[in-house]
């Protein structure tokens, strides 16, 4: 995040300012004009020049507040290093930290969820959760480029779903419950790998097994 002065920031660069702004004022207000303006007057800057941030509207001020969420994920995992971790356990930590920067917002979180619901937005919303899923494997330090590259982010988008589903409405403390859901959830990933990989002629094992979602990646080599 920059530091410079949102009132000298262009769209694009104000658009995450914006969407952090914006997220205490949510719960009340919706992802909305009236969260808009409110940011804006926290900012210091005017709200006329806010709303042209987002010409389309909440969706437009959700998938900034989810490229934001993404980015902050990345950044956390970047600075905390990965590279002792087993597979399963950074995916883990990466699902897990995403959700536990959105905890003091899971309010705003929540609506945004509802919008991304509606059917007009479906297209949006997979985008979305396709860039989410990416986030975490990058963040996890993946490098593949080959079909590897698709199905791992297809599992993961669909584990990170799940979970978040879970959250949304997890009243354990600390969200325990979730925690335990996302293992479980790793956890039967990798016994259908293994059991598919058990079944599988050998010689299409390597050329067919791509949903290897804890399985072997290639990291960039530390220099």
């Amino acid at each position: 995040m920059t530091d410079a002065d949102p009132a000298d920031m262009t769209l694009d660069e104000l658009k995450p300012v914006l969407a952090k702004a914006m997220l205490p004022h949510v719960p009340f207000d919706g992802w909305s004009r009236a969260a808009v303006e409110a940011a804006a007057r926290d900012l210091g800057i005017e709200p006329a020049m806010a709303r042209l941030a987002f010409p389309g509207g909440a969706i437009e001020m959700v998938e900034a507040y989810v490229a934001l969420a993404d980015r902050r994920m990345e950044d956390t995992l970047a600075a905390a290093g990965v590279d002792g971790l087993k597979i399963r356990e950074r995916i883990t930590l990466a699902i897990r930290t995403r959700l536990e920067q959105a905890a003091p917002h899971r309010e705003a979180v929540r609506r945004a969820t509802a919008i991304l619901a509606q059917p007009q937005h479906a297209a949006r919303a997979a985008r979305l959760g396709w860039r989410t899923a990416d986030s975490i494997w990058r963040a996890c330090g993946d490098t593949s480029t080959d079909f590897n590259f698709y199905s791992k982010r297809a599992i993961a988008g669909a584990v990170y779903a799940a979970t978040l589903l879970v959250w949304l409405n997890d009243d354990s403390e600390d969200f325990a419950d979730t925690w335990a859901f996302l293992d479980r959830r790793i956890a039967g990933v990798m016994r259908f790998e293994k059991m598919k990989t058990r079944f599988r002629p050998a010689g299409d094992a390597a050329r067919l097994s791509p949903l290897r979602f804890l399985g072997r990646l290639r990291y960039p080599v530390e220099g």
